[in-house]
C-alpha cells in the first residue's frame, strides 16, 4: 500500500525530472523538438505533451482540476511549442505537488470511479493503484524522451530516484 509520503516523494521526483528535461528542451530548436523519432507520440515535444496531457487528465479526476480540451489521440499536440509546454509543465508540477502535500492517509484508500472517453465506459479502480499509475506513466514516457535526447547528444541528467535532491529550483 502506498502512503501520502510516497505521493509527495514522487511529485518531487516528477518536478525534478521535468525541470531537467525543460533545461535541455528549451535549448533545442523547433525542428529537433518536433522531428518524428519513432516514439509512440513521435517527437520529443509530442511525448512531453502527452505526459502533460495525461497529468492534467488524472489531476482532473484526483483534484477537480480542469480536463484537457483535447482527446488522448491528439495529446501529442497539446501545446504548440516548448515555451508554452514549459509554462504549463511548471503549473502542472506545482498542482501535483500541492495535491500530494494535501493528501491524508484516508485519501489513498478506496476506489475512484470515472468515465473514460478512451474506452467509452465507466471505470472503477483502486485509488492507490491509480496514483501509482500516474507517477509510473510519467516515468515511462520521460524515459522515452531521455532516450531521444541521448540519441541526439543531449544529456538530461541523472534520472535515478535514489539521487533525488532535497532542494532545488523545481520545488
Amino acid at each position: 500500500m502506498i502512503t501520502p509520503a510516497y505521493c509527495v516523494m514522487m511529485a518531487r521526483y516528477n518536478a525534478w525530472q521535468n525541470w531537467q528535461l525543460r533545461e535541455v528542451m528549451e535549448r533545442l530548436d523547433s525542428a529537433a523538438l518536433t522531428e518524428d523519432r519513432g516514439a509512440f507520440f513521435g517527437s520529443i515535444l509530442g511525448t512531453a505533451n502527452h505526459i502533460l496531457w495525461a497529468d492534467q487528465m488524472w489531476m482532473s479526476r484526483f483534484a477537480d482540476l480542469p480536463k484537457p480540451e483535447v482527446v488522448q489521440k491528439e495529446s501529442g499536440g497539446f501545446t504548440p511549442n516548448v515555451e508554452v509546454w514549459s509554462r504549463e509543465r511548471l503549473r502542472m508540477d506545482a498542482a501535483i505537488r500541492d495535491w500530494s502535500e494535501g493528501l491524508g492517509p484516508e485519501d489513498v484508500l478506496g476506489e475512484l470511479t470515472w468515465y473514460s472517453g478512451g474506452i467509452k465506459a465507466e471505470v472503477r479502480a483502486n485509488r492507490a493503484q491509480l496514483f501509482t499509475h500516474m507517477f509510473n506513466h510519467q516515468t515511462h514516457h520521460r524515459g522515452q524522451i531521455h532516450a531521444m535526447l541521448t540519441t541526439i547528444g543531449r544529456d538530461p541528467g541523472v534520472t535515478d530516484l535514489a539521487f533525488l535532491p532535497e532542494t532545488g529550483p523545481w520545488l
